[in-house]
């Protein structure tokens, strides 16, 4: 019997991988909302050089900026961005895409410490305590296809990729 909460969960979880996917089209094709169609991935620009390189701050900021630009770190970034969204939206390993996006997201907060408007909080950190959320919940067997890929034999077999 799916309850009320399961529905926030679910809810919580597509709108988490909507907003991975968002990141993800709008740092490919440009379409205007933080990345500008001339800065876009696709015209050759580096998704993470512009942030990395001159949003960073704090103690570990001369990390970020070395690593700023390299298409080893800009891609695995996008593909966290796009695998992320998409699972999520889908309701598919789930664990994966938690864990995965709660990392990405622990390093977006470690590259602008402290936060602008709180000590050590802010949007970074309460998003990952969702994902976080997600691992511990059946949330895509709701609104999703996750009942459906748990009776996977390869599922079964390797429940991490629930």
């Amino acid at each position: 019997m799916v309850k009320k909460i399961d529905y926030v969960w679910a809810i919580l979880r597509m709108s988490m991988g909507l907003i991975f996917l968002w990141a993800f089209l709008d740092k490919v094709f440009g379409l205007g909302f933080t990345t500008t169609r001339d800065k876009s991935w696709i015209s050759g620009t580096s998704p993470t050089f512009g942030f990395l390189k001159l949003g960073t701050k704090g103690p570990f900021s001369s990390f970020y900026q070395n690593i700023a630009g390299n298409p080893l770190v800009d891609w695995i970034f996008m593909i966290g961005l796009l695998l992320i969204g998409i699972t999520l939206i889908l309701g598919i390993s789930v664990k994966i895409a938690g864990y995965s996006g709660a990392l990405m997201l622990v390093l977006m907060w470690t590259a602008v410490l402290p936060p602008e408007h709180h000590p050590f909080l802010d949007e970074h950190i309460i998003y990952m305590i969702i994902m976080i959320g997600l691992t511990i919940t059946n949330s895509g067997e709701v609104l999703g296809i996750g009942k459906w890929w748990s009776n996977l034999d390869k599922v079964k077999k390797y429940r991490f990729l629930k």
